[in-house]
């Protein structure tokens, strides 16, 4: 079974919009493929003509649309150990994983009837495994980050049901020279600063502090709105952040997105 999820932020309206799709392969309505590649339901799609050449992405719903040409600037980053990224203690909780942390993005974006000429960086993440979380842990807190220096951060923060961090915990620190340096658990810090109440029930972070001591680094992350929740098949919460903090005691800016999940039913 194929399933894809839409989301838009609209930071000027304070609204959040969300989309999903599934079907099965069946009669060619979802699919996928690697050359030349082309994932797929119906008329949603992320693909690209030739080997080599920028991907697009296209996909609309009743209030959101998207047209867009992505053009990778950096190569494929191999999260984890040369890109097996493990999960928990247990060797069969671990995932194949990847990231293209900046592609020049052009193209169109529609929202509630208007349509828009955009530009700017995106991300992409491509992770795949037969498992999911281990018994003894209840979610995650994944955080994906575009600083101005060029340098992008992610990490990952696997929660155990006792409310302790698992040490498998981890993340990647991508210099604008393209370096990749592996993060473990102890090599950054994730403080909560604030919470945000669903209205549907459940308690969110809705604010950190990240610390990479090593690198000199301390960010203060922020949602570019309180709510970001999507009700779709999986309910979770994931979107737009804006980023400040200081690297080397400098003052430093960027931009990102964030993941959380297992905090509401």
């Amino acid at each position: 079974v194929y399933i894809a999820h839409l989301a838009v932020t609209d930071a000027d309206e304070n609204r959040f919009y969300v989309a999903e799709r599934f079907s099965r392969g069946a009669l060619g309505l979802a699919g996928a493929r690697a050359e030349p590649l082309r994932v797929w339901i119906d008329d949603w799609e992320i693909g690209s003509d030739t080997k080599g050449s920028p991907w697009h992405v296209r996909a609309a719903d009743e209030k959101i649309a998207l047209d867009l040409e992505l053009t990778p600037l950096r190569d494929p980053v191999l999260n984890g150990d040369r890109g097996l990224s493990r999960k928990s203690s247990n060797i069969e909780s671990a995932s194949y994983y990847y990231a293209i942390t900046r592609l020049q993005t052009e193209g169109s974006l529609t929202i509630a009837g208007d349509e828009y000429r955009v530009s700017g960086l995106s991300w992409l993440d491509r992770e795949w495994s037969t498992s999911a979380l281990a018994s003894d842990q209840v979610g995650w807190d994944w955080f994906a980050l575009q600083l101005a220096d060029g340098t992008d951060l992610m990490l990952y923060n696997i929660r155990k049901r006792d409310g302790t961090a698992d040490e498998n915990s981890s993340g990647t620190l991508s210099t604008a020279d393209g370096e990749a340096i592996r993060l473990h658990r102890d090599d950054f810090d994730i403080v909560v600063n604030s919470t945000w109440e669903s209205p549907q029930g459940g308690t969110y972070p809705s604010g950190w502090t990240l610390r990479v001591p090593a690198r000199d680094l301390e960010l203060e992350v922020v949602p570019v709105i309180a709510d970001q929740e999507l009700f779709t098949t999986v309910r979770y919460w994931e979107g737009a952040v804006d980023v400040t903090g200081t690297r080397g005691g400098e003052r430093i800016g960027g931009r990102g997105y964030v993941e959380l999940t297992g905090y509401a039913d």
